[in-house]
C-alpha cells in the first residue's frame, strides 16, 4: 500500500512540474512570437482608382509624379472628327510624409484649378479577424480657381468664358471606407461633402452632399478592370448634371502605373466633376470623354524598400 502512495505520489509531482514547465515554455514562446495581427495589403495597389482616391497611400519617402488626361470632342462648331478638340491634363506630386499620411497637389490646364489635399489612413483591415474587417482613409481636398461669367458651352467651365476677379475655393472632404473581400475583388464606397466660399450659378447650394463607389476585378498579375460612380443628393436644378461614371484597366509596369478609362467627366477637383458634370455617359454629342493616367513612382527612402 505504501508503494502504491509512494508512486502515486511521485507521478502526481511529475506531472506538476511538467505541466508548470510546460506552461513556462508556452510564456515564452508568446513573448517570443506575439500575436501581432495581419494586415491586407493591396486592397486597390494604386493610390487612384480612376477618378479619384482609392484607400491605397504609399511607404514613406514615395515620391507620385503623375499626369491625367482626358480627351473629348465639342459639342458644337467644328469638331476634328478622329482627334479630340479639348483637352485637360492635370501635372500633379504627391508625397507620403509616413505610411498613414501623404500630401499632394495639381493643376488643370483646361479647367486651370489649383488643388491640393491631404490623406490619412486611420484603420487597416485585418486578415481572418473580424476586430477590423474594413480600411478606412480620411481626405480632405481644397481646390482654387478664378470665378467665370456663365458660357455657352458649359455653364460651369466654358473655356469661352471670361475670367473676374474673384476666386473661388471648394472644400471637399471623405471618408474613404474599403473592404477586400478576395484576392481578386476589392470595394470602397466614399461619403462625401462639398462646400465652397462663392457658387458659380444662383440656385447652387454651397453645401453639397454625395456618395462614390469604386470597384476593382485583377484579372491578371498586372492588369486590372476597375469602375467608379458618384451620386450627388442634392444636385444643382437649374442646370442639367450627371452622376460621374468610369470604367477602365489599370496596368502595372514596375514603377510606372498606366490607366485607361471611359469617362463623362472632364474635371480632376473633386468639387468640379462630382457635382458639375453635365455630360451623360454616351458616345454622342461629344459626352464620351477618354482618359489616360500615367503615375511614376520614386521611393527616396532606400530603408523603405
Amino acid at each position: 500500500m505504501r508503494i502504491i502512495k509512494s508512486s502515486f505520489t511521485f507521478v502526481t509531482a511529475l506531472l506538476l512540474g511538467y505541466t508548470s514547465y510546460a506552461q513556462g515554455l508556452l510564456d515564452k514562446l508568446d513573448k517570443e512570437y506575439p500575436n501581432v495581427p495581419v494586415y491586407e495589403i493591396a486592397t486597390f495597389k494604386t493610390t487612384r482608382i480612376g477618378l479619384s482616391h482609392s484607400i491605397e497611400t504609399r511607404k514613406q519617402g514615395a515620391l507620385e509624379i503623375s499626369m491625367f488626361n482626358r480627351f473629348w470632342n465639342r459639342k458644337q462648331g467644328e469638331t476634328q472628327g478622329f482627334l479630340a478638340d479639348e483637352v485637360n491634363i492635370r501635372l500633379g506630386l504627391d508625397y507620403a510624409i509616413t505610411d498613414k499620411l501623404t500630401l499632394g497637389a495639381g493643376y488643370g490646364t483646361y479647367d486651370k484649378i489649383t488643388d491640393g489635399f491631404i490623406k490619412y489612413r486611420f484603420l487597416r483591415q485585418q486578415k481572418n479577424s473580424k476586430k477590423s474587417p474594413f480600411s478606412m482613409v480620411f481626405y480632405q481636398e481644397i481646390s482654387s480657381r478664378q470665378m467665370k461669367s456663365d458660357g455657352i458651352m458649359n455653364p460651369f467651365y466654358g473655356n469661352n468664358n471670361t475670367e473676374t476677379n474673384e476666386r473661388m475655393f471648394g472644400f471637399t472632404s471623405q471618408l474613404i471606407i474599403a473592404r477586400k473581400f478576395n484576392p481578386k475583388f476589392s470595394a470602397q464606397i466614399s461619403p462625401t461633402f462639398i462646400t465652397r466660399n462663392k457658387n458659380f450659378i444662383q440656385d447652387q447650394s454651397k453645401n453639397q452632399f454625395a456618395l462614390g463607389m469604386g470597384a476593382r476585378y485583377k484579372v491578371g498579375q498586372h492588369v486590372s478592370i476597375v469602375s467608379e460612380y458618384y451620386t450627388v443628393f442634392n444636385p444643382v436644378k437649374s442646370v442639367d448634371t450627371y452622376s460621374p461614371f468610369m470604367i477602365g484597366v489599370n496596368w502595372e509596369l514596375s514603377h510606372l502605373l498606366l490607366q485607361f478609362h471611359m469617362t463623362n467627366t472632364r474635371n480632376f477637383a473633386k468639387d468640379a466633376f462630382i457635382p458639375q458634370t453635365t455630360n451623360n455617359f454616351n458616345f454622342h454629342d461629344g459626352n464620351f470623354h477618354f482618359g489616360f493616367n500615367a503615375t511614376f513612382i520614386l521611393h527616396l527612402s532606400k530603408n523603405k524598400l
